[in-house]
């Protein structure tokens, strides 16, 4: 079975690599109204409200994945055929460094009302406060920490938990994208998505910053680079998982992230990353390259992984 598990999660890599997220009837998108209409009817300014609602949604996409790879086992192909589609729903790797690239293309045209309506695909920031420079720092930042979310973490909980690790995983992180904010909505009823999310990432980022690293030379950076700023720099970071991330691809990179970033509910004072000048747009289109390395390099980890872990159950 474990091999079985770590052809579906190669098969699933290989999906998104070439179907990417459908524009509609995404299944993360649907969970994402599930969410949003619970949200509205359970709604309190407190955290035990959230801690329930978490609980609910989450546990609920656990169970689901566990009903699931318990119907598949017995079959080898069922078993890698749920794991593969169930890797596929959870993933927004390619769907990110689309992004990304698409970003600096606007950039390189010097066509800013494209560029900051991209914005919202890649990050939580509002565009309008955002000039040229920003928008490329903006991008280089939320590559390298949605690449950790997006593709690391799953690909890291699908390794070790199969299914229900897949979609428990991207339950969290779902939740923590939709609630997890310090805004006076969800400074109480979103503590338990952002906590969650926040255990739910700490190995997996740290992973991804290893693979940062590694991944350096691909975009012409060096991997010891990248170490010492991690080293260095990450701990000044308000999120303990973004830090590490953002920190080792400024060091790859060769850039200087971090300082004003100013996000709907407020603007928050970030500490430098790296060293060097701030990312411009050759940077960014470096930064959707090694995004794309470090999501390939993750999958052969996690099927690494998965082939040497015994299964349970």
């Amino acid at each position: 079975m474990s091999r079985r598990r770590a052809l579906g999660l190669v098969l699933g890599v290989v999906a998104d690599l070439v179907v990417a997220d459908p524009r509609r009837g995404h299944p993360v998108a649907g969970f994402g109204r599930l969410a949003s209409a619970l949200e509205r009817r359970v709604y309190a300014d407190s955290r035990a409200a959230g801690v329930g609602y978490t609980a609910v949604l989450v546990g609920g996409a656990v169970l689901v994945g566990v009903v699931v790879q318990r119907g598949a086992s017995g079959s080898a192909r069922g078993e890698v055929l749920v794991t593969a589609l169930a890797t596929w729903a959870v993933l927004g790797g390619t769907s990110l460094v689309r992004e990304g690239a698409a970003l600096a293309d606007s950039l390189d045209a010097e066509d800013l009302a494209a560029a900051r309506a991209r914005i919202p695909h890649l990050c939580a920031r509002d565009p309008a406060l955002l000039d040229a420079a920003g928008m490329a720092r903006a991008g280089v930042e939320s590559l390298a920490e949605n690449t950790s979310d997006a593709v690391v973490a799953p690909l890291f909980w699908g390794a070790v938990a199969g299914v229900p690790g897949l979609l428990g995983y991207r339950a969290v992180n779902t939740l923590d994208a939709m609630v997890g904010y310090r805004s006076p909505r969800y400074r109480s009823f979103g503590w338990a998505a952002a906590r969650l999310d926040d255990l739910a990432n700490l190995v997996p980022a740290r992973l991804a910053a290893l693979l940062t690293a590694a991944a350096a030379p691909l975009v012409g950076g060096r991997a010891g680079s990248a170490l010492r700023a991690w080293r260095r720099d990450a701990h000044g970071h308000p999120s303990p998982n973004a830090g590490p991330v953002e920190a080792a691809a400024a060091g790859a990179l060769g850039v200087r992230l971090g300082g004003r970033t100013e996000y709907a509910h407020g603007t928050e004072e970030r500490p430098s990353l790296g060293d060097g000048p701030t990312p411009g747009t050759a940077d960014l289109h470096r930064a959707a390259r090694l995004s794309r390395a470090v999501g390939l390099s993750a999958a052969l980890v996690a099927a690494a992984v998965a082939a040497a872990t015994r299964p349970q159950g």
